[in-house]
């Protein structure tokens, strides 16, 4: 009532208040959070760790230690305590010849590779190779060097298929390490598709880009590295955690493994 009043009548807050009989210090008043709230919240700053998390999660990942709190009290605290976050614009989408993603029943049908950039402390560049599997979202494997050239990138693929199984396909994007000759030769004596994305659609490979996110904001936005040894130690200990304690929505809340070994 006091904000019609001050938004179509045009009178101020003293004026609206004395016609209301309410206090003027209502308008400035903030509800702080309750003493009772301080263990959920300290939970979430658990659960997070100083990231950035989306509710759902964030209520998944507290309620795995802490069963007892209900969620409708673990997303008021989140809201009120500061952690929500903020939501970005859409932007309008032009369309283009699609290669949607296809829905895998099994292991093995489909990866995604793709490759990130960073520096380190000395502002030398370096990047990543990351490599996910599109059934379970287990992460198969990622390579931190200087430099990723298609021969580095056939040795980590080798690498990973010896441990996890050969794919039916790979599903990447147009850069030259991926278009190049040694790594199409490659594909065509090991029997695997290859499943190219449109230029400019990296929405049509969203599953390796959504996990790129999650690498960014926990290691290489988190961390300041010295050489590739500290940035491949750090993302090893992490990529254990990814598979093993990492819930996904889209496995209804499932681990990789979890979902993996069901």
């Amino acid at each position: 009532m006091k904000e019609y009043l001050v938004n179509d009548w045009k009178l101020n807050n003293s004026q609206a208040s004395r016609i209301l009989s309410t206090s003027r210090g209502g308008k400035y008043y903030k509800k702080k959070m309750p003493f009772k709230d301080a263990p959920v919240c300290n939970a979430i700053k658990e659960a997070t760790k100083g990231n950035r998390r989306g509710r759902v999660k964030v209520i998944k990942l507290v309620q795995r230690k802490h069963p007892q709190y209900s969620s409708s009290r673990i997303r008021r605290v989140y809201e009120q305590g500061g952690f929500i976050l903020n939501r970005k614009i859409k932007k309008r989408v032009i369309k283009h010849v699609s290669n949607p993603i296809d829905v895998v029943v099994k292991p093995n049908e489909q990866w995604a590779i793709d490759c990130m950039s960073d520096a380190l402390t000395s502002g030398r560049r370096v990047r990543t190779l990351n490599m996910i599997d599109h059934f379970n979202r287990v992460c198969v494997g990622i390579a931190a060097s200087h430099n990723m050239p298609a021969v580095r990138i056939i040795e980590h693929l080798e690498r990973a298929i010896e441990k996890y199984g050969k794919p039916k396909g790979i599903r990447t994007d147009n850069g030259p390490e991926f278009t190049s000759k040694r790594f199409q030769l490659w594909l065509h004596n090991k029997g695997i598709e290859w499943i190219k994305i449109p230029k400019g659609r990296p929405d049509q490979n969203a599953i390796i880009e959504r996990f790129n996110r999650s690498y960014r904001e926990e290691i290489l936005d988190a961390n300041l590295f010295e050489d590739t040894r500290q940035m491949q130690q750090l993302t090893d200990e992490w990529l254990n955690y990814y598979n093993n304690h990492w819930p996904h929505q889209s496995l209804n809340f499932k681990t990789s493994m979890e979902y993996a070994a069901a």
